[in-house]
């Protein structure tokens, strides 16, 4: 079966300039590079959603416009100089920056987003912006948390349960892409009892040892026939997932949850998993949403709309 997301052809990055959005930038030509794909770098004109382009400036100090275009420019050189053969589409808009990188990234192989930054897309950084497109984008995302570190050949896939299986399938495309690892881990933890109760003994533990085990198994038996090249491991345990992902993010090369959203509601919510995971993790995060596209772009706040995650791991 081909490649999922290889019919857009294209990856889409939010760039303002900032050295702090470097990291994102960079990781989203190599992602464009690997799936064969252009890359879209989009800059946000620096002014905000009802303030036009101002007229006139000072003699010798450029326009807004100017400024924002040579930030284009530049991001494209960059990019260019690390790979002549990719194919790069600059793009300027006025829109706020989370409504543009959710309204172009629903075509979009994958969307990329860093997590600190100024200028036009002066709010990518966890809390706002990143948050916000988290919450809405209808297309896979990947939320870049700093400079590359070193590659573990590994590819992070947090199961809750095999309803996940379009961020198992992101997964398996992306060990396959990168000729790693697959490591599949899902958590869980023994059920809450409304009152006191007796211990469930050793028996009780393994059966549930095992039904936990049996959750990422089955699910990777369902997709693996169609990935045959790619070695793939299983584990569950007995742990907060948040907590457990952010710890085995240390040796990955990128960790892969979906993001589950609700029908029909403006203004989403994100889990406490994935705050944990966009606050802590040691790698890249990469949001796979599970609702079907859309048409219509969501109505998206300018201002914080989604309050900032916990100040740890979740349990």
């Amino acid at each position: 079966m081909p490649d999922a997301t290889a019919r857009h052809g294209r990856v889409l990055v939010g760039f303002d300039g900032s050295a702090r959005a470097l990291p994102a930038l960079y990781r989203a030509a190599d992602e464009a590079v690997r799936r064969g794909a252009a890359l879209e770098i989009l800059c946000g004109w620096p002014w905000g959603r009802h303030q036009p382009p101002e007229p006139a400036m000072a003699r010798g100090v450029p326009s807004a416009h100017d400024v924002s275009r040579v930030t284009l420019e530049r991001a494209v050189v960059r990019v260019r100089a690390r790979d002549r053969g990719l194919s790069v589409v600059p793009t300027l808009t006025t829109e706020p920056a989370a409504r543009a990188l959710v309204r172009c990234g629903r075509t979009a192989a994958l969307t990329v987003v860093g997590t600190r930054g100024h200028g036009g897309f002066g709010e990518l950084l966890v809390g706002s912006v990143a948050l916000r497109v988290a919450a809405h984008s209808t297309g896979p995302l990947l939320v870049v948390r700093g400079p590359a570190a070193d590659e573990w050949r590994c590819v992070l896939v947090g199961l809750e349960s095999e309803a996940d299986l379009g961020a198992l399938r992101f997964g398996f495309e992306e060990a396959a892409r990168r000729g790693a690892t697959l490591r599949v881990l899902h958590a869980w933890r023994y059920p809450a009892a409304p009152g006191p109760r007796a211990p469930l003994g050793q028996d009780g533990v393994r059966l549930l040892t095992q039904a936990a085990e049996a959750v990422p198994a089955y699910a990777v038996a369902a997709l693996r026939p169609e990935y045959p090249g790619v070695a793939v491991t299983t584990e569950a345990v007995c742990l907060g997932a948040g907590h457990a992902l952010t710890e085995a993010s240390r040796t990955a090369d990128v960790v892969i949850v979906a993001a589950h959203r609700g029908t029909g509601r403006l203004g989403l919510r994100l889990g406490p998993v994935t705050h944990a995971l966009l606050y802590h993790a040691h790698c890249p995060v990469a949001l796979i949403p599970d609702a079907p596209d859309t048409s219509d772009t969501p109505d998206i706040p300018d201002g914080p709309d989604i309050p900032d995650g916990p100040d740890r791991p979740a349990e």
